[in-house]
């Protein structure tokens, strides 16, 4: 099946989106490129289960460049406190192998009903929680990076997400980062977790049938290109604007963001008859 215009332009606007994203806030962008990238996928007729699977692979192959970009901008700011970035970015690729293959042999709509779960709870966890005190030194604990890294990476890998719209609160609320710190080391953790959840990715679909065109396992070369190229570009824009812009103000904007595309992926819009 041939990719049509609408769709092609429609992703790089995404990689556009996701690239400020990743470099201002830290995260992947999953919470914005999956149901985007699951929508064109069955709009062009494939089955929901190769799609969604199809989707979280790509989507983790995309967030792996990106990350690099973007961790490239924070550490030349002095932001990444790289032993916890490395400890939890180590722990976070094995999770996320382990996660990546789990993930095949979860029925598409669970999975979708999980990835709508994480990013609501996120959000709300961030509407919530109360603006930590700063005064606190930062936990460096390397059994609780372990811990840390482990579970996200096992997440990041079953839901294709980098992890950080998880792992930023728990780096800001538990371990007392101060928030452009837990941004910087979000960003060069990923790296880890979504290489791991790549390979996994792309080992465990080589042998499957019904896969799109230019597929690699479960990462869609095409797609990747269209939305990796623009968003690392993008990722050195939302860095910049991370250090001259209040986060706080783009907060509930991205707020709104994660729980509309949490409640559309866990199907809850259609569940309503709802149209959008």
């Amino acid at each position: 099946m041939e990719m049509e215009l609408i769709y092609i332009l429609i992703l790089l606007f995404t990689g556009i989106i996701v690239g400020f994203a990743s470099g201002l806030l830290g995260v992947g962008g999953g919470f914005i490129m999956v149901p985007v990238q699951y929508w064109v996928l069955t709009s062009m007729g494939y089955d929901p289960q190769i799609s969604i699977l199809v989707t979280f692979g790509t989507n983790l192959a995309v967030v792996l460049p990106t990350a690099l970009s973007g961790a490239y901008g924070h550490c030349k700011r002095g932001v990444v406190v790289w032993n916890a970035a490395f400890t939890m970015g180590i722990a976070g690729l094995f999770g996320a192998v382990i996660g990546g293959y789990a993930a095949t042999m979860i029925p598409a709509d669970l999975l979708r009903g999980i990835f709508g779960a994480v990013i609501i709870i996120s959000a709300v966890r961030m509407l919530t929680a109360r603006t930590p005190k700063v005064d606190k030194p930062i936990v460096d604990n390397t059994y609780i990076y372990l811990i840390c890294g482990i579970l996200t990476g096992m997440l990041s890998g079953i839901i294709g997400i980098g992890g950080g719209v998880v792992l930023i609160p728990v780096m800001v609320y538990l371990l007392h980062f101060r928030i452009h710190y837990a941004v910087g080391t979000s960003t060069a953790l990923m790296v880890f977790a979504a290489f791991g959840g790549t390979i996994s990715y792309i080992i465990n679909g080589l042998s499957v049938t019904g896969l799109p065109p230019y597929s690699v396992g479960y990462v869609n070369l095409l797609q990747w290109v269209l939305l990796a190229v623009p968003a690392i570009i993008m990722a050195q824009a939302g860095v910049r604007a991370a250090h001259r812009l209040p986060a706080k103000q783009l907060k509930y904007v991205f707020i709104a963001v994660m729980v509309y595309m949490g409640l559309k992926m866990a199907g809850v819009f259609s569940f309503l008859g709802l149209p959008f």
